[in-house]
């Protein structure tokens, strides 16, 4: 699967300085995260913040402190770190699916925030052959050198999407006619019921809340893996594995 540029990048690469920052965005870096020192204001910070918004750029206010451990030198109040990846837009990956004749097979998760996990996750869907993951800007899973390195570089082949409002994205894939299957254990329905050889988008959340409300009100099925023992759930990484291959099951049938 090859969707635009995928280059391929070492690591997260810090830069800091307001300055420094603005440049590298307007030069078409791709911002991983970005910390801004509260309260700080001024001209130049100003400046940052209109491109910041121009540009759709999330960032964080935090105490001047957590700067001062990212780097010792003179940060100005800003610091920001490189995606080792180039983001794709889901808008663009659907049609180029259909296109070829295939039929999506998409993974969304919603609220993953262990690198771990998201490595995890991307080097069992890239295995699967899953068309793109597609994650939250904010309240998401930095996609860091751990998480290169858990996903064996899956991370680098599989495409990323980052969406800056989930349920607008989830609505554009029911939009494009694919169904949303959320893995959940809202429901009676085990993950054996949805018929997955449909155009398919399946959700996976956060392992301590799950999915969003308003994410599962707008789901085509809610589906839960069957747990027989006295432990209750299983770690994300290892439920999207179970989902993703029962997919991968219909559709080698």
């Amino acid at each position: 699967m090859q969707y635009g540029n995928r280059e391929k990048r070492e690591s997260n690469q810090m830069v800091f300085g307001i300055r420094a920052i603005m440049e590298a965005i307007v030069s078409g870096k791709e911002i991983e995260s970005l910390y801004i020192q509260r309260g700080l204001s001024g001209g130049l910070m100003q400046e940052l913040k209109v491109l910041l918004h121009q540009y759709q750029i999330p960032s964080q206010q935090v105490p001047v402190e957590k700067l001062d451990r990212l780097t010792p030198k003179n940060h100005q109040g800003a610091v920001a770190f490189i995606s080792p990846i180039i983001y794709q837009k889901v808008e663009d990956i659907i049609p180029q699916i259909f296109e070829r004749g295939e039929v999506p097979l998409l993974l969304v998760l919603d609220g993953v925030t262990d690198v771990r996990n998201m490595g995890a996750i991307a080097r069992t869907a890239e295995c699967a052959g899953v068309h793109a993951i597609v994650v939250p800007s904010k309240g998401s899973a930095q996609i860091n050198p751990d998480a290169i390195k858990t996903s064996a570089g899956a991370l680098y082949k599989i495409p990323v999407c980052r969406q800056d409002n989930l349920l607008l994205a989830c609505r554009f894939l029911q939009e494009s006619g694919l169904q949303l299957v959320s893995c959940t254990e809202k429901t009676n329905d085990f993950i054996y019921q949805p018929d997955y050889t449909a155009p398919t988008a399946i959700i996976m959340g956060a392992e301590d809340e799950g999915i969003r409300n308003e994410i599962i009100r707008i789901s085509d099925h809610l589906a839960k893996i069957p747990m027989y023992g006295e432990i209750e759930s299983l770690n994300v990484s290892v439920s999207a594995g179970v989902i993703i291959y029962e997919a991968v099951r219909q559709r080698s049938l």
